[in-house]
């Protein structure tokens, strides 16, 4: 007997210090990311350029919901709601400043710090860090991730880039593919999701894992019971009654090693008229502690960790499609800003078109009266007016559409009046002299492919896949749990009076007892009994479960290895229309360029021409006729100028943007951009400055330069004459 005790109270101790460093062991691994997570899967090229930023959730967040509400010292505070802020939708105070005399004035710089602040695609995408937050929480606690949205937001017109969407193929899977902006959508672990031809349906699947949040169970229940009976030789009376108290408790946890431990605490309190129940009432406490260890499938870190080892990648996804949002939407309000540009310069071209066309009608109409000119030929002079006319409502037509969509792209919204009827004055404007620098093709592609943000999703995609592939491949094994308990029972209470007292003929101990031959006792003896080891309850065992042929695991761990493979192929497919995309676009800003030369010489030299032709019709050596030709043709070689600067300014966006230099070249800081608050001003370089007041007054009556004037001719006044876009 006293060996047995020792044995007791070893085995007692050894589970109670394996309970402790199991605790500790597993919860540091749950909340912590092992060393070996990453082990034997492929490396993650780091992004030498603009990495993406570290998580920071205040920068666009007061609440940091990867994180869950503390039970300390609130107990009640994890059964609580989260309220998440109303959006604001009210502009940034930048847009106040950039206001005067009912006019909003704005630099590229300021465009770009604008839509950092207001745009909505980048408000859109700062609630994708959140949401992927949540799926962080929720897999700590051993859930499924919902997923999270791998997709740039395009809903910002105008200023059209050639950016495709994060991934290379048109979409991006990542946990489950989210539809729509805020991008949640069950689908994580048997889903199929993927887009052109990429499945990522096995993506988080594996072996069921234990909640890691710890549940409490209760079940407190009172019964009053009245059973007639059919006979009394075991109640000894004919009619059973008997109150039942039950106040069960239990606990559960899951833990990142595959253990499941329980703890069971169970208390009866009954009261019967049974006459052959020693003890009523009888308190009859127990409990049970067991552990169960999977030790084939389901056994590790690497299967049981895998949600919260993807909601982390996938976390990190958004970092960087929230980069790819910031350059892809900086690229779009460059290119909107340079057309708006266009648009104005484009209106002061027709407008000239227009004065010439009324001064040469106004020459036919005079040559007419004094008979030296045919009076058909004033239909046609009358054509070009029309003619002129239309191209000039039709410019300022897109001037105020190019408007609309430049405050659309900086502002959250245009209900305030003021700003939906004020016009938008560009103080920059396009350059028609800049010296062409050749960079080297392989530079630019290396710099690309260490940048671009769809780079490091594919791979962080892989990375994911792999972990998935680990987790199907420990599915394939069979099912066998080792299982431990240990535990007790007590008994207590009062002697039953009615239980027959020892008369004649009776038996003690037998069928009848004397009163007081059970001591009283309560519920502190019966406690203290459970844990002497007066009446032990314990045991080890096994539970085995082999699939004999076992063919949906090895369906699934087949198809995670070839939509690994798959996803290899694909990342190859990225890095080669990232290469073809950067040729294509210095080859085209090569020919932009080139364009813009040749514009620039056939507009100087449509402009002699006109000036010789005015010159020649001064001196009746010409016609009206040709006169209008030389015009149109000055006036179309200014807009061939004005195009061929817009082309090559948006290819040098372009160029930028598939580089993913955007950031870098305008000074952009991220976290400016998530806390949609911008501190350090973005600076494009290059830029010129407009002439705000020429772009914005009336064009002056056109008066030809002096060498197209004939000899006693009155020279022009200063500051007109010359017809040529501004600079």
């Amino acid at each position: 007997m006293f060996v047995a005790r020792l044995v007791d109270c070893a085995l007692r101790k050894a589970v109670a210090l394996g309970i402790v460093g199991l605790l500790v062991t597993a919860s540091y691994a749950q909340n912590a990311t092992p060393q070996s997570a990453q082990a034997g899967m492929p490396p993650l090229t780091p992004l030498t350029q603009s990495p993406a930023p570290q998580h920071n959730a205040h920068l666009y967040s007061d609440q940091d919901y990867s994180k869950p509400k503390s039970p300390f010292p609130g107990v009640l505070a994890p059964y609580t709601s989260r309220s998440v802020p109303a959006p604001n939708l009210s502009n940034s105070a930048r847009t106040d400043q950039l206001f005067r005399d009912g006019k909003m004035y704005l630099s590229i710089n300021d465009a770009v710090a604008m839509a950092l602040e207001n745009n909505l695609d980048i408000v859109l995408q700062r609630y994708n860090l959140s949401i992927a937050d949540t799926d962080l929480l929720r897999t700590k606690s051993g859930a499924v991730a919902l997923g999270v949205n791998a997709n740039i937001v395009q809903g910002t017109p105008g200023g059209a880039t050639g950016a495709t969407s994060v991934g290379g193929t048109g979409s991006s899977a990542t946990g489950a593919t989210g539809t729509g902006a805020g991008g949640t959508q069950l689908g994580t672990g048997g889903a199929g999701a993927g887009a052109l031809g990429i499945v990522t349906s096995t993506l988080g699947a594996g072996p069921l894992i234990d909640s890691f949040d710890p549940t409490l169970t209760g079940n407190i229940q009172g019964e009053r019971a009245t059973t007639s009976q059919s006979n009394i030789i075991f109640t000894g009376t004919p009619t059973l009654v008997q109150n039942t108290n039950l106040y069960d408790f239990g606990y559960t946890q899951g833990f990142s090693t595959g253990t499941l431990m329980t703890v069971g605490f169970n208390n009866n309190r009954i009261t019967t008229n049974s006459l052959f129940s020693l003890v009523s009432p009888a308190l009859n406490p127990s409990f049970r502690f067991q552990l169960r260890q999977h030790l084939l499938q389901g056994f590790g870190f690497d299967p049981n960790l895998r949600y919260i080892r993807i909601a982390r990648n996938n976390r990190e996804i958004e970092d960087v499609v929230f980069r790819q949002q910031i350059i892809q939407t900086v690229s779009q309000v460059e290119n909107i800003y340079w057309d708006l540009v266009t648009a104005y310069e484009a209106v002061k071209v027709n407008e000239r078109a227009l004065q010439l066309a009324e001064k040469t009608l106004s020459d036919d109409q005079e040559q007419i009266r004094i008979g030296t000119l045919a009076p058909i030929t004033l239909l046609q002079a009358q054509s070009g007016v029309a003619t002129a006319k239309q191209n000039l409502i039709g410019a300022q037509s897109n001037l105020q559409l190019e408007q609309l969509l430049m405050k659309n792209a900086i502002t959250k919204n245009m209900g305030d009046p003021m700003l939906a009827v004020a016009p938008v004055i560009p103080t920059d404007t396009l350059r028609f002299n800049e010296q062409y620098e050749v960079r080297p093709v392989e530079d630019l592609i290396q710099e690309a492919l260490q940048a671009r943000p769809e780079i490091a999703v594919a791979r962080i995609n892989l990375t994911n896949l792999e972990i998935s592939r680990k987790s199907l491949k420990n599915a394939l094994r069979p099912t066998l749990d080792l299982y431990a308990f240990y535990g007790a029972s007590s008994l207590a209470g009062d002697q039953n009076p009615g239980f027959p007292d020892c008369g004649p003929g009776g038996i003690p101990g037998q069928n009848c007892l004397p009163p007081g031959t059970i001591p009283r006792s309560g519920y502190p003896n019966a406690f203290h009994d459970l844990f002497n080891s007066s009446a032990p309850d314990k045991g080890v065992g096994v539970n085995l479960n082999i699939p004999l042929r076992n063919r949906a695991a090895q369906s699934e761990q087949v198809r995670s290895q070839l939509e690994y493979r798959q996803s290899q192929v694909a990342l190859q497919q990225t890095e080669n229309q990232i290469s073809l995309q950067v040729r294509n676009a210095q080859f085209t800003m090569q020919q932009n360029y080139a364009a813009l030369q040749a514009a620039i010489a056939g507009r100087d030299y449509a402009k002699e021409s006109l000036a010789a032709e005015q010159k020649k019709f001064g001196y009746g050596a010409s016609t009206p006729t040709l006169v209008l030709q030389a015009s149109s043709n000055l006036t179309q070689s200014e807009s061939n100028v004005l195009n061929a600067a817009a082309n090559y300014e948006k290819s040098k966006v372009q160029l930028d943007l598939y580089t993913a230099e955007t950031l870098s070249k305008l000074g952009i800081d991220l976290s400016d951009a998530e806390a949609g608050q911008v501190k350090h001003a973005p600076a494009v370089k290059g830029v010129v400055p407009a002439n705000v007041q020429e772009l914005t007054s009336p064009t002056p009556p056109y008066v030809p330069p002096p060498s197209a004037q004939p000899q006693g001719a009155t020279p022009p006044p200063p500051g007109q004459g010359e017809a040529e876009p501004h600079r």
